[in-house]
């Protein structure tokens, strides 16, 4: 199958991809220098999974290398003595209101960091698929100016409304508010797109939303529907910020989404877009989840609402996937939000107990 080199590796999604394409018979080059424990903190560390990874896959090599080196990256690419056929980019500053107060880092780490990796790529593997885990984030607040509807647990678009059924890729990404990390992650996407139809490679955007599941190490900054677990487990006290609770989200377990890769990598196109994401089938309010975190959990979680919505941040977000089914009629989500969330429930609530200081 020859050589896969996953950035991100000890992440959600590097992990579970990284798992996947060594099952399939890939070589798995890893790359994570463990830096969401330095943007979240020491509960965000992943080092957990980097050990779990070296433990388990018998053709597993991890780097603990830092994507802004261009000459580190280099390097790596030059070391495969055997041919890299994927490259999967998921590493990423992944926080709006981490990259407010750290721009620099933000678009060093999610810009610069992926135009080293697509250099290297075209230096020393040009015939590679290249996927990169873009963000919906790239569209800026476009998705707040649609005709919404409130209801009394949600935000709604009516029935008839073109973008009902989800939002598509060709929404505009000008004239918005991103938040800088949308930003960072828009130079990403852009530059991706780029090299696939000015060099010719295999580069494909999978622009996500909410993704998780229970090997995500959320926290207050990113991962709410995992952190949001933890604090209806742990009764840490959780705030939700702006649109009274009813902001919607379409979430996607990490599993469909790996499923997804795997299809793309088979088959991948140059400089192709996709939304990607739970869609119609997997999605939620705030109010929705934080019941659906009760109900599972058996008691109240212990929340509270501050009216000031985070800069950017939707009212409304469901994905098109109509066009990635498409063109991957093979792929359909397996997992609703009640499934997530169960599972991400069951396979850590005892450890979340044991740590509850």
């Amino acid at each position: 199958m020859g050589l896969a080199i996953v950035t991100g590796a000890s992440g959600l999604i590097g992990s579970e991809t990284a798992i996947h394409l060594h099952e399939l018979g890939y070589d798995v080059w890893g790359i994570d220098n463990d830096m969401r424990a330095q943007f979240f903190g020491s509960d965000a560390s992943t080092l957990w999974m980097k050990k779990r990874l070296q433990e388990r896959l018998s053709r597993y090599r991890h780097f603990d290398t830092d994507i802004r080196s261009a000459e580190s990256i280099n390097a790596i690419f030059t070391r495969a003595t055997t041919g890299i056929s994927v490259i999967i980019h998921a590493a990423a500053q992944p926080s709006h209101d981490w990259a407010a107060g750290q721009p620099e880092t933000d678009f060093t780490v999610n810009a610069n960091g992926t135009l080293n990796l697509l250099e290297a790529a075209r230096r020393h593997a040009p015939s590679a698929a290249f996927v990169f885990l873009s963000t919906n984030k790239v569209y800026g607040d476009h998705p707040n100016n649609l005709s919404l509807i409130e209801l009394e647990e949600r935000f709604e678009l009516p029935a008839g409304h073109p973008y009902h059924r989800g939002i598509p890729a060709n929404m505009s990404i000008d004239q918005s508010t991103h938040s800088l990390f949308g930003v960072s992650k828009a130079a990403a996407d852009l530059l991706v797109q780029e090299y696939g139809r000015y060099f010719g490679m295999t580069t494909v955007c999978l622009r996500g939303g909410c993704i998780t599941g229970p090997g995500h190490s959320g926290t207050r900054l990113h991962g709410f529907l995992a952190y949001l677990m933890k604090c209806a487990v742990t009764e840490r006290p959780y705030t939700v910020f702006g649109y009274k609770g009813k902001q919607v989200r379409d979430n996607m377990h990490s599993a469909d989404l790996v499923s997804a890769i795997e299809l793309v990598t088979r088959a991948p196109r140059s400089g192709a877009v996709y939304n990607i994401g739970g869609g119609r089938f997997s999605n939620c309010s705030m109010l929705e989840a934080i019941t659906l975190c009760e109900d599972i959990v058996g008691k109240p979680l212990n929340w509270s609402y501050d009216e000031r919505n985070r800069v950017g941040d939707f009212k409304w977000w469901i994905s098109d996937l109509s066009p990635f089914q498409g063109d991957f009629p093979r792929w359909e989500p397996r997992y609703d939000v009640p499934a997530i969330l169960r599972e991400i429930f069951e396979e850590n609530a005892e450890r979340w107990t044991r740590e509850k200081p």
